[in-house]
């Protein structure tokens, strides 16, 4: 029971990385944008990629791996729909997310270069900034029923 207790610890720990890193780093760079503080884009955005890199994506690794673990040790049955709603949405927030950090890195490298060259951001800047944030729309969301799904384990959603 205590190897159980264990995972499950580190299985929520790194759903709180993953979730709030992923957030916090939205939340910044969001709001940094309606600042148009070239020198401070370019500094939030060098800091967003490597907190992903950092912390969501050992999260992203951890969790799954966790859950699988927790599910074995707990015998709950594979076929739950539940745990299959849980991995969609897994599966959508991570389809979201790939783009995302693609996007990120661009992001970045756009505001960096701005910033040496004393120019402006190109407006491909903004638009891929629209892109980023329309894609944190679903990934959250997802994550937040994932949240639910596992907290509660609906009965109605067992197999």
């Amino acid at each position: 029971m205590m190897i159980y207790l264990l995972i499950k610890t580190l299985h929520i720990l790194s759903s709180v990385l993953m979730v709030g890193t992923g957030f916090g780093s939205a939340f910044y760079l969001f709001f940094i944008h309606r600042q148009a503080n070239l020198a401070s884009i370019a500094q939030v955005s060098r800091l967003v990629v490597k907190a992903d890199w950092w912390f969501t994506t050992p999260a992203i690794i951890i969790q799954p791996l966790s859950g699988a673990v927790m599910l074995y040790m707990a015998g709950y049955p594979l076929n739950s729909l539940w745990i299959w709603l849980s991995a969609a949405l897994y599966l959508l927030a991570g389809a979201c997310w790939l783009p995302v950090v693609w996007l990120q890195i661009r992001l970045r490298d756009m505001a960096a270069h701005a910033l040496a060259e004393n120019s402006t951001l190109p407006p491909r800047y903004w638009r891929y900034a629209r892109y980023w944030e329309w894609l944190g729309y679903p990934a959250f969301t997802a994550m937040l029923i994932v949240y639910g799904l596992m907290v509660f384990k609906p009965v109605s959603l067992t197999g």
